[in-house]
């Protein structure tokens, strides 16, 4: 079993090294996209790549290419950990969570849903975040189990997303184990800071409320140009009302994320 992980990034350079780190040892292979860039995102990405011989890393022009990266690996003895430049994991938990794996305590699920605090607001130095915890916010973590596919043909945008999945005999795509709904997030071992209400590049107008979350993919091709260029104009950070709705449930938590930002 290997882990293969797919980071997906466009102007993230907040968090980018942490997030890379925090997964370098999880992995077996990363593979990195760098979507055109504008911050030191690829600076910084070039430099990990040079220190750890398991990234691969390359600059796309369109994300619709993404998914084809992992082709190679369906219908293989693998997990594919997809993961974005604001998505800080555990990396203690990690490894504990890797012998689980390795044992093939989940070979019979498709994906597992992880713990999830939407963050806010981070703050490394004090080693404490505050946001949104999942449940009963929505979970956004994605590990998908590749050796109970044949196939996953005509994608639809960014990798893992849409298209037309063959499963092997006696597995389908409703095997999706909500870890996240059984394990507190202070106790688990595959959690997450989603780091999807604050600001994540140099380029971010760093306002004191970043609650509205910057749109994904999907919505930003859904934005007219000229709407974008006012809210740049007027100052005004785009709005995702996609995370808003999924991303913000319940009340605002703090936690003890030491564990997260280790000395290394």
């Amino acid at each position: 079993m290997k882990v293969i992980g797919i980071v997906l990034v466009k102007n993230e350079d907040r968090f980018i090294e942490r997030v890379v780190r925090n997964i370098v040892q999880f992995c077996d292979k990363i593979i990195i996209l760098d979507n055109k860039s504008k911050d030191n995102t690829f600076e910084i990405l070039t430099r990990l790549a040079a220190e750890f011989c398991h990234i691969e890393l390359q600059r796309i022009r369109d994300v619709d290419c993404s998914h084809g990266f992992l082709l190679p690996y369906v219908n293989g003895d693998y997990w594919i950990f997809a993961v974005d430049g604001d998505e800080i994991y555990d990396p203690g938990g990690l490894k504990l969570f890797k012998e689980r794996l390795k044992k093939g305590n989940y070979d019979r699920w498709w994906v597992i849903f992880g713990n999830v605090l939407n963050c806010t607001e981070i703050n490394e130095k004090k080693g404490y975040a505050k946001g949104f915890l999942a449940p009963p916010s929505r979970s956004m973590t994605k590990l998908y189990n590749f050796s109970i596919i044949e196939s996953w043909k005509n994608p639809r945008g960014e990798r893992l997303k849409g298209g037309t999945i063959c499963f092997k005999n006696g597995f389908n795509e409703s095997l999706r184990y909500d870890l996240y709904k059984e394990i507190q997030f202070d106790d688990s071992y595959f959690r997450c800071l989603h780091a999807c209400f604050t600001w994540r590049s140099s380029l971010d107008r760093k306002t004191s409320n970043c609650v509205s979350g910057r749109p994904n993919i999907t919505e930003s091709h859904g934005i007219r140009i000229r709407e974008w260029m006012l809210r740049i104009l007027f100052g005004r950070q785009p709005v995702s009302k996609w995370k808003l709705e999924r991303y913000a449930r319940g009340p605002l938590v703090f936690k003890d994320v030491t564990p997260f930002f280790p000395n290394e």
